[in-house]
């Protein structure tokens, strides 16, 4: 069996958003390109995953120009590029059916947001039965704004209720140094 890298929504329509400049980690770019060649250089599938919002007449529109990854990624010959429409990448793509034809066990998840698209994806192939790696570490997010009661939850405290939640319940959480390896293999992040 073998393991893929799902980059999630690594693509130019955050940069064109407002909250671009509430980004919980500037670094994130580097840090996913980091996990981006360690999973090629280990042998690992990468596969690219972007969101589109058709018709909302936003940086998520296709019809914007920015449903495309960020400038400093470049998909390598046969890493498939999938557009997915809703929040987690099985549901509106072939992923699972590309995972599967190539004998993906294990993922390794990252990119934006932590707590919408990586978190349900990697929810989701928990309960699809994927060994599941969150590189919280490689993923950013924003603060949200409760739309009934106006409170902010600043993006610190939406990372570590992702991490609550997912950990030792839907994936292992690691650190991008750490992403490849199992569980007995190298030292797993707990949330902080």
């Amino acid at each position: 069996m073998s393991t893929a890298l799902i980059v999630v929504d690594m693509q130019e329509s955050f940069r064109h958003s407002p909250e671009w400049a509430q980004i919980s980690d500037p670094n994130v770019v580097g840090r996913v390109g980091t996990l981006v060649s360690a999973a090629r250089s280990g042998g690992h599938q990468v596969v690219w995953v972007l969101h589109a919002s058709p018709e909302s007449d936003g940086p998520f529109d296709p019809e914007s120009g920015e449903v495309r990854l960020m400038e400093e990624f470049s998909p390598a010959l046969g890493e498939p590029v999938l557009t997915k429409t809703s929040r987690n990448a099985f549901t509106t793509t072939r992923l699972g059916q590309h995972l599967t034809s190539s004998g993906v066990d294990k993922v390794v998840i990252c990119g934006i947001q932590t707590e919408q698209c990586c978190e349900t994806t990697a929810r989701l192939a928990a309960d699809l039965g994927y060994r599941v790696t969150f590189v919280t570490e490689a993923t950013a997010t924003f603060p949200i704004r409760r739309p009934d009661t106006g409170e902010v939850l600043d993006a610190a405290a939406v990372i570590e209720r992702t991490e609550f939640a997912l950990a030792g319940r839907f994936a292992r959480i690691a650190r991008v140094a750490a992403a490849f390896f199992s569980s007995g293999d190298a030292t797993v992040r707990e949330p902080e």
